[in-house]
């Protein structure tokens, strides 16, 4: 499988000739590692509402025709927008895309959709966690979230072999607590993510993985 952080909180997946990006936040995204008119995909998973998650999904899923995975409320919003192909799911439920299942899981965080010009937000349903399981590979985006108890039970219920952790403090966890939430996942391995992009979420990514690498020995 190729993995690749494209920046902020996504993440694309490949393998086998098929693809998913996660919260494919690009244009304006001034540490993106692509651009959004490059993007080819298969599905879009979204873990929540905001706009530097949802970013350029409307865009992609019109160009390529990928379907759009995210909870009930954002798949109809996004439907509105003109994304032909979106399917609603709420924590706790799996999902079958075809060559992988996409389960979702809690987050703490909050979720809506700002309208700048008609100065209303729309909810869009509870933030979320996605497990992504694509062959023998389980991996965990683990959206944007503070840290929670239930992280012991879902590293207890689910072999995670990569888990995207956000470590930007401000508006999720920051290192410190990422670092306990890495323990009670138990993953494999861990990319941090939602980090740098903003002057509020400056943190040393270098920094969490060596004091990741002390904590597990």
């Amino acid at each position: 499988m190729i993995v690749t952080f494209l920046g902020h909180a996504c993440v694309k997946l490949e393998q086998g000739g098929r693809s998913l990006i996660i919260d494919p936040y690009l244009t304006g995204n001034p540490l993106a590692a692509a651009s959004a008119d490059d993007i080819q995909a298969d599905h879009i998973l979204l873990t929540h509402g905001h706009g530097d998650h949802v970013g350029d999904t409307v865009a992609i899923a019109k160009r390529t025709g990928a379907q759009v995975v995210g909870t009930p409320e954002l798949a109809t919003f996004l439907g509105w927008q003109g994304v032909a192909d979106a399917v609603g799911m709420n924590i706790g439920g799996t999902y079958d895309l075809g060559y992988a299942k996409v389960k979702m899981v809690q987050a703490f965080h909050s979720s809506g959709y700002t309208l700048t010009d008609e100065r209303r937000i729309v909810y869009l349903g509870m933030p979320t966690g996605l497990i992504v399981t694509w062959g023998e590979l389980t991996i965990l985006h683990a959206g944007d979230t503070g840290l929670f108890g239930d992280m012991k039970m879902i590293g207890e219920r689910h072999e995670i072999d990569l888990a995207f952790i956000p470590i930007g403090d401000h508006f999720t966890m920051g290192p410190e607590d990422a670092l306990t939430a890495a323990e009670w996942l138990k993953p494999k391995q861990v990319v941090p993510v939602h980090y740098d992009t903003f002057p509020p979420l400056r943190q040393d990514a270098a920094a969490y993985a060596r004091a990741l690498e002390q904590k597990r020995h």
